[in-house]
């Protein structure tokens, strides 16, 4: 049996690459539409990092981890 990771691994459209689809080169926000992407249609488990951003150094598999850049644009998006 495979192992399977909640958000990892997933056929519901949870994993970092619908993730990663869904919001690169969009900015988050209040509602969607052509460039921005709802914050309240993010999974609970998440976080969103900027450049100059401290976080902690603990693993979270669960987590979603949002990079954006200085303009609030999304950049990366990985699992942990």
């Amino acid at each position: 049996m495979p192992l399977v990771i909640p958000g990892l691994q997933s056929k519901d459209g949870s994993g970092k690459e619908d993730w990663s689809n869904k919001l690169m080169g969009k900015k988050l926000g209040e509602e969607h539409n052509e460039v921005t992407f709802a914050k309240t249609d993010l999974p609970k488990e998440h976080r969103v990092l900027k450049p100059d951003s401290m976080s902690t150094m603990d693993h979270k598999p669960e987590r979603l981890n949002i990079h954006v850049d200085e303009e609030g644009t999304v950049k990366n998006v990985r699992y942990g």
